[in-house]
């Protein structure tokens, strides 16, 4: 008992004896415009217009904060939800929603995600990268799979492409 006891006594003084490295108290970050995030909507929404889709986009920042919806006229009613639910779930999961889909089958590690509030686990959520850096992400909804809102997303963030090296 007394040689477990200064064992421990001896770990705690190693640990205090070590510098304990300071957290900044700051942090900064990249962050899409409005007109920024506006032209990437209107860019995924234009491009599945030219394919014959009406959809809804949806655009949020690096948190998930909705930035921009747009709705085209005959997008269906669920839309708005399920752009803006792919947007919020690439940007939370830092990934595209295509990738969580496959990795989150029925029966994989990974498979309880799709049971977690918000989550949009459906092709068409991107997310948008700057110097590296997540700025946010881009979800479409209403083209005919998720294959094709996706490529509509990616289109959107090819149009702005030049734009995000602020």
């Amino acid at each position: 008992m007394l040689a477990r006891n200064l064992l421990g006594a001896a770990a705690i003084l190693v640990a205090l004896a070590h510098p304990v490295i300071a957290e900044e108290p700051l942090t900064t970050y990249k962050s899409l415009s409005p007109e920024l995030a506006l032209d990437l909507a209107r860019a995924s929404l234009g491009d599945c217009r030219s394919r014959g889709y009406q959809v809804a986009v949806a655009v949020v920042d690096r948190f998930g904060v909705i930035q921009v919806v747009l709705r085209d006229r005959f997008a269906g009613a669920h839309t708005v939800s399920t752009a803006s639910g792919k947007a919020w779930t690439a940007a939370t999961f830092r990934t595209s929603t295509t990738e969580l889909n496959a990795v989150s089958q029925p029966g994989m590690m990974q498979a309880g995600i799709r049971n977690l509030p918000g989550t949009v686990i459906v092709g068409g959520g991107l997310i948008v990268e700057a110097g590296g850096s997540l700025v946010g992400a881009v979800g479409v909804s209403g083209a005919p799979g998720g294959d094709a809102d996706e490529a509509c997303a990616k289109a959107g963030i090819d149009a702005i492409r030049d734009k995000l090296e602020f």
